[in-house]
C-alpha cells in the first residue's frame, strides 16, 4: 500500500483505555475553592467535579463512537504525518467540494449538524439551496490524525497538506471554511492556492487595527466595542495561548496525565467563548457534545501535538509579515462572543465580498447555531462562480 493511498478508518477505542479513564476521573485530587467567586479565577471546582462525574458514569463513549462511525472516515499520509478525515459526498451532480476546518478546542464532530443540510439540502427543506461534497479533516496532530512526529507543522504546512488532500480526493476546485485555527489556515490555503479555491469563508477571523487614523476615526460604536473586547481578551484571556505558544511540552504533560485537567482546560474556553447570554457552556452546547471534544483529545493522547500547534504559529516569522492582499473571494461571519473581526481592517488583507453579523451564537457556531452557519455558507458560495 502506497503512503498516498486513501485508507478506510473506523474508530475503535480499546476498552482498557476507557477503564483507565474512569479510574483516573474517580481518583482525581480536587482543589478547594473560595466560596462565591464564580468563574472569575477559572472553572469552579464544584462544576468541574459534577462534569467529571458525568463523564465517568453517564457519558456513553460507545454511543458517540457509533455515531461518528456512521460517517465515512479515512486516513492518508501527508508529508510523513497521518491525516484523518471525514468525506461525505452529495448525490447532487452539481455539488461543490467544501473543506471544513475545525479549531481548538474542536474536532470534525463539530460539523456533524451541518452534514445533512449541506450534502442533501432538499431532504432538509431547502430544495433550491446549493449542495456540497464535504471533506472534514482532523488537523494534523489533533484527534484521530494522531500525534505529530516532527516539528515544523505551522499554518503554512498544514494548508499545503490540506490542499494535497483535496488533490488526492480528485477535487481541483473547492471551497474552504474555517473557524479559530481554521480561520488562519483557510485564508492561508486560499492565498497560496488561489487558482484552486473557489472561495474562503471564516468565522472568528482575527483582524488588527491598521494604524491609519482615518480608519480609527471611522469606527462605529459597535466596532469600538469589538476592539475593546479584543484588548480585554489580550489582557485577561490569552494566557492559555501564551503558555502553549511558549512552553507547550510543560503544559502538555499536565493535560496528558489528568483527564480532569484536560476537562477543565477545555471547558473553561467553552464557557468563555460561547454566547454570553448563557451562564454555563452546556446551555449553549449539549453536554455530550462538549465531552465528545474532551474525550477525543484525551483518548487520542494528542495533548503535546495540540499545544505545539500554538508554538509553531508563535515562532513562524512569516505569520504576521506584510503580504499582498488576497484575491480569493472571502466571506466572514461574525458572531457575538470572542469574535472581534472588523470589516475595514479585514479588507486590507482579504478580498471581502460577503460580511454577516449575527446576534446569537459565539465562537463555536457549528455547535451553537448550526442553522445560522449553514445558511451563511449557502448564501456565500451560491454567489460564487465555480
Amino acid at each position: 500500500m502506497s503512503s498516498t493511498d486513501i485508507r478506510p478508518f473506523r474508530i475503535d477505542i480499546p476498552q482498557a483505555d476507557l477503564d483507565d479513564l474512569h479510574r483516573r476521573l474517580t481518583r482525581t485530587r480536587w482543589i478547594d475553592e473560595v466560596p462565591g467567586i464564580g468563574w472569575e479565577r477559572g472553572v469552579p471546582t464544584a462544576y468541574l467535579r459534577e462534569l467529571a462525574a458525568y463523564w465517568a458514569d453517564k457519558f456513553d463513549w460507545r454511543a458517540i463512537e457509533s455515531t461518528l462511525n456512521a460517517y465515512p472516515q479515512f486516513t492518508t499520509t501527508l508529508d510523513g504525518q497521518q491525516l484523518h478525515f471525514l468525506h461525505i459526498r452529495s448525490a447532487a451532480a452539481d455539488a461543490t467540494p467544501l473543506l471544513l476546518i475545525h479549531g481548538w478546542p474542536g474536532t470534525p464532530a463539530d460539523f456533524l449538524d451541518l452534514v445533512g443540510p449541506l450534502t442533501d439540502p432538499a431532504a432538509h427543506g431547502e430544495p433550491d439551496a446549493p449542495a456540497f461534497h464535504l471533506v472534514i479533516p482532523s488537523l494534523p496532530g489533533h484527534g484521530f490524525s494522531g500525534r505529530l512526529t516532527e516539528t515544523g507543522w505551522d499554518d503554512g504546512k498544514v494548508a499545503a497538506a490540506l490542499a494535497e488532500l483535496m488533490t488526492r480526493l480528485g477535487y481541483q476546485r473547492f471551497g474552504v471554511h474555517g473557524g479559530d485555527h481554521g480561520a488562519f489556515v483557510a485564508p492561508r490555503l486560499a492565498r497560496e492556492h488561489a487558482d484552486r479555491v473557489i472561495g474562503v469563508h471564516v468565522n472568528a477571523l482575527v483582524t488588527f487595527p491598521s494604524g491609519d487614523p482615518a480608519d480609527m476615526a471611522a469606527l462605529t460604536d459597535g466596532e469600538r466595542q469589538r476592539l475593546a473586547a479584543m484588548k480585554q481578551f489580550q489582557d485577561d484571556g490569552s494566557a492559555y495561548m501564551n503558555l502553549a505558544g511558549s512552553r507547550p511540552d510543560t503544559l502538555a504533560q499536565l493535560l496528558a496525565d489528568s483527564p480532569a485537567g484536560q476537562l477543565g482546560w477545555i471547558i473553561e474556553k467553552y464557557q468563555e467563548w460561547t454566547d454570553r447570554t448563557h451562564e454555563l457552556p452546556e446551555q449553549a452546547i449539549d453536554r455530550d457534545k462538549l465531552l465528545t471534544t474532551v474525550a477525543i483529545y484525551w483518548l487520542t493522547d494528542t495533548a503535546r501535538s495540540v499545544a505545539n500547534y500554538y508554538y509553531e504559529r508563535f515562532h513562524d516569522h512569516t505569520m504576521f509579515a506584510p503580504k499582498p492582499k488576497g484575491t480569493v473571494p472571502t466571506g466572514v461571519a461574525v458572531f457575538t462572543t470572542a469574535d472581534f473581526a472588523i470589516r475595514r481592517f479585514a479588507e486590507r488583507t482579504h478580498h471581502i465580498v460577503h460580511w454577516s453579523e449575527f446576534f446569537s451564537g459565539g465562537h463555536f457556531p457549528a455547535l451553537e447555531v448550526p442553522d445560522l452557519l449553514t445558511g451563511d455558507l449557502r448564501e456565500f458560495f451560491a454567489g460564487l462562480p465555480r
